[in-house]
């Protein structure tokens, strides 16, 4: 995914969650079998709204299906199990895949641009599934930059998925309806469960707001400069602004690669927040970086300590943002809101 590419500029690669996918059942005589998990398959005619607008329909509801890492972790929750993946990392370090069982799933690409388009051609998918990116206008893993091999993916199977613009709660929701048009009852399903949590979480994370008034600036830092990023293509930063963080809009975004605002390390403390969200991928190694810079303490912030980890660009689950807002909650509540401007 390419906001992971303040990556190119010293940030980290992109994470991603996956799935334990196994069905590779094709269609009998009788018609079409349901993707594994699935309850039925719908009869007549599939559709579904891409995150960039587009209508995509198919004479028959997809069966076997190609996802993105993380895409295929939406699905799962919902019981659709795809019959291949493609992530942007190892799966053995994808900490996203922590318990996932990846027993009979053909695994067709752990680096971010470089998917095995042959061996995902033998799948013979009718689907593929992955996020669609506002910014780049193109879906993950066929985005500017991957290899042009790697694009030959999108000529197999129509290519769907909710936007990563926006909301990650919406995120959520929009592979909830997918899975939901693939046959899966959501209402019966872990996904269902984990929803529930989730709910709980948020309502803790805005009853803590409520009672601070906090502001906060997401960073990225690197060797050669601090990336701030940009909340309107960082979903879930505009959920936290929505419950009652107050996160700092850069004013000066890259116009090639909005996603952030390039800040030398001379202008480090352009920004004063009170607290500082470095992504929680690179956190350890991102944090050493930003030590070894003499104008990182010129950030009130960082001088008092109050760094801690931002869950950046994975999010997909209501489980993992359940977690990921629970952890969010109990860090902040030990923040110092009178540091900042």
């Amino acid at each position: 995914m390419r906001p992971h590419l303040a990556a190119a500029a010293g940030a980290a690669a992109a994470l991603v969650l996956a799935l334990s996918a196994c069905s590779s059942d094709i269609a009998d005589d009788d018609g079409a079998k349901p993707a594994s998990g699935a309850s039925s398959v719908p009869d007549g005619p599939w559709s579904f709204t891409d995150g960039s607008g587009e209508v995509v329909k198919t004479d028959k509801t997809p069966t076997r299906i190609i996802a993105h890492a993380p895409a295929a972790a939406a699905l799962i929750s919902y019981g659709i199990r795809p019959v291949g993946i493609y992530g942007d990392e190892s799966v053995e370090t994808d900490p996203n895949l922590d318990g996932v069982d990846l027993t009979d799933i053909e695994i067709l690409g752990e680096e971010w641009g470089s998917i095995d388009v042959a061996k995902a051609s033998t799948l013979s998918p009718d689907l593929i599934v992955a996020d669609w990116w506002p910014a780049e206008k193109a879906h993950s893993g066929l985005e500017n930059g991957t290899k042009a091999k790697s694009k030959k993916l999108a000529e197999l199977a129509p290519v769907v998925g909710p936007s990563q613009g926006g909301s990650i709660l919406n995120l959520a929701e929009g592979y909830e309806d997918l899975a939901e048009s693939l046959g899966a009852d959501v209402d019966d399903s872990q996904g269902a469960k984990d929803k529930e949590a989730f709910e709980k979480a948020r309502d803790g994370f805005i009853a803590e707001m409520k009672d601070k008034d906090l502001t906060a600036l997401a960073v990225s830092p690197a060797d050669d400069l601090l990336y701030a990023a940009n909340p309107e293509y960082a979903p879930e930063l505009l959920d936290f602004t929505e419950w009652g963080l107050q996160v700092v809009t850069p004013d000066s975004p890259d116009p090639d690669f909005p996603y952030w605002e390039n800040l030398s390390w001379e202008n480090a403390d352009k920004y004063q927040p009170d607290v500082l969200l470095i992504d929680s991928r690179t956190f350890v190694d991102a944090t050493k970086t930003a030590k070894s810079q003499p104008t990182w303490t010129s950030i009130r912030a960082a001088k008092e300590g109050q760094v801690i980890e931002w869950p950046a660009f994975w999010l997909h689950t209501y489980a993992d943002y359940a977690d990921a807002l629970t952890k969010l909650t109990a860090d902040l509540a030990d923040v110092d809101d009178t540091i900042g401007d």
